[in-house]
């Protein structure tokens, strides 16, 4: 996870924590690299030191089989050492596991253990509130109907921890600040007197601290946009429009388009005239793998509908300001391992003569 900000309490009584926070991002895990040693002979001197090409690789291989070897990638999965980079049309997910640190023969108990996260934004400072999934209420938390509610919190032993999850599609760039409440019961116990006599609780005070973890969401895919109208299209009263984009992958791992595609504004409706073009061959379309740093360039027309019943007023072309409104374009793509992520612009306007 991204570094902590602050540490503050909510509360007036200093002193450790009985409870800690750890936080972990979420993400898809990736193939291992290996680097093979150069082929060499064996010594004919037995005393001679000798390392084995095979030793450097991450998974065994037999010596008379070993094709693999060669090869960088390998098919052992590794997860993510560090937080990685965070982009904007993708999905920012991560648990929060709260625990409990007192040793198994304390005089206190935890109880009423409750999570709570927002995510501020730059477009709202004040925080979103998210929703905090997973866990399982305890029995104590089950009203009279007998549903049960994660407003009571949980009972944790020494021990044992707290497991959340939170989701949040990421929409715009910039700064991010993850918020983390914790709020628990913290209880002293007392021991009677005689080997069968219960703890007693004399005393309960409700703790609260809160953790801040920011991070900074880029872009992975910049969209460059430019429209024109077709020499001539005006000779048959209807517009026509092409409207051309220009994809760059921003990040640093490949990016496999899936979807590229503009949602006309009536009266328009589009065409694509790229790889997906209508008509264009038998075989099936390959979505096209961006590098880092790869440019890729794609073009729709956009054609002004033929009126139906003759009156046009629903195919009637509405200009603003001197500018024909055309569409939006929607991107979706797939990251190295599958990672799923999109975005659409803004409406997209053309000149109108």
């Amino acid at each position: 996870m991204a570094h902590a900000r602050t540490h503050s309490t909510g509360e007036g009584i200093k002193g450790p924590h009985s409870i800690s926070l750890k936080v972990l991002r979420l993400s898809r895990p990736s193939l291992s690299h290996q680097y093979p040693l150069p082929q060499t002979s064996k010594p004919v001197d037995p005393d001679e030191l000798y390392i084995s090409p095979l030793a450097a690789l991450s998974v065994p291989a037999e010596e008379n089989g070993a094709d693999a070897a060669h090869f960088t990638l390998t098919p052992a999965l590794t997860l993510p050492s560090a937080f990685a980079s965070a982009y904007v049309g993708e999905s920012f997910s991560c648990t929060l596991s709260a625990n409990n640190e007192l040793p198994q023969k304390s005089d206190r108990a935890i109880s009423g253990v409750r999570i709570t996260a927002q995510m501020q934004t730059p477009s709202s400072p004040d925080g979103i509130a998210l929703n905090v999934k997973g866990g399982i209420i305890s029995e104590a938390a089950e009203d009279e109907e007998g549903s049960k509610s994660a407003g009571y919190g949980e009972d944790l032993a020494s021990g044992e921890s707290l497991q959340r999850i939170i989701k949040l599609d990421l929409k715009e760039e910039g700064n991010h600040i993850l918020a983390v409440t914790v709020t628990y019961t913290e209880s002293q116990l007392s021991v009677g007197k005689g080997e069968d006599s219960a703890h007693t609780i004399t005393g309960a005070r409700v703790r609260t601290f809160r953790k801040l973890y920011q991070f900074v969401a880029q872009q992975l895919l910049s969209v460059r946009t430019k429209t024109g109208e077709v020499p001539g299209s005006r000779k048959g009263g209807l517009a026509k429009y092409v409207l051309e984009a220009q994809l760059e992958n921003m990040g640093e791992g490949t990016v496999c388009l899936e979807v590229v595609n503009i949602s006309a504004k009536p009266p328009f409706t589009s065409t694509s005239l790229n790889w997906d073009m209508p008509g264009r061959d038998a075989q099936p379309a390959r979505a096209p793998l961006l590098s880092s740093r790869d440019v890729m360039q794609v073009a729709f027309l956009l054609q002004q509908e033929v009126p139906v019943d003759g009156s046009g007023d629903e195919n009637e072309l509405i200009v603003t300001d001197g500018k024909a409104t055309l569409g939006q374009l929607t991107i979706q793509w797939r990251g190295h391992m599958g990672d799923r992520g999109s975005l659409s612009t803004g409406w997209l306007t053309a000149k109108a003569r």
